[in-house]
């Protein structure tokens, strides 16, 4: 643990980790959640694990989402993260238990939302999500998922079934400590607008998209 001097001269230390905060219940449209509020220490995020029913400490079904400011809150269509945020809460509450981490600070894979917005206009006019980020001089996928797991470990959490196509989340986990038991796939059907940014994923990123083949079979 660092330390800072006060302003008496005196040493103090400077805190490090994941700190539980709050928890609150949150009644929603899918039901009655618990939110438990975290602070990031590291990072100064501020982080929520939404929290539903009793939820024991193995095959715990769950979702790291990330945030998502566009497709969370606006409903845009130029992604798929809006509709499995949707997905998710709703799979825990028909699962009986389950936790939804909303993942602050991994806007746009970690570049943070005008660069996410710049490289959406850059994507308009031809680039795929992957050349967007690297003419912009940014990382492809920058997020980091230690916090996740470190909240796992506050709520209990020893294995997990993943509801994710992104292979590095499950790696993430499973490098911090935690186990998974299951990735579940979380499918969501592809629009007109998002068909070629769901396609760069699979291709480029290596998301496990095989509803897409339909799709591009018949393109």
């Amino acid at each position: 643990m660092t330390e800072k001097i006060g302003v008496l001269g005196k040493k103090s230390p400077q805190r490090t980790g994941v700190e539980r905060v709050v928890n609150a219940p949150l009644p929603t449209v899918y039901g009655k959640f618990q939110a438990v509020g975290y602070l990031d220490h590291d990072r100064g995020d501020e982080q929520v694990a939404l929290v539903y029913g009793n939820l024991g400490t193995d095959d715990v079904l769950i979702r790291l989402h990330s945030e998502c400011l566009t497709g969370d809150a606006f409903g845009s269509q130029h992604c798929e993260c809006g509709d499995q945020l949707d997905a998710a809460l709703r799979a825990v509450v028909a699962e009986g238990a389950g936790v939804v981490v909303y993942l602050r600070g991994h806007e746009g894979r970690g570049i943070g939302l005008l660069a996410k917005l710049r490289a959406m206009a850059l994507q308009a006019e031809g680039l795929d999500t992957v050349e967007a980020n690297l003419a912009l001089g940014l990382p492809v996928d920058s997020r980091d998922y230690g916090v996740a797991a470190r909240i796992l470990d506050d709520l209990g959490v020893k294995s997990v079934r993943l509801m994710s196509n992104n292979p590095r989340k499950r790696e993430a986990l499973v490098n911090h400590g935690i186990e998974v038991a299951e990735q579940v796939p979380l499918l969501i059907p592809p629009c007109e607008n998002n068909i070629t940014y769901l396609r760069t994923k699979r291709e480029r990123l290596d998301h496990h998209l095989p509803h897409l083949d339909a799709v591009v079979s018949s393109s």
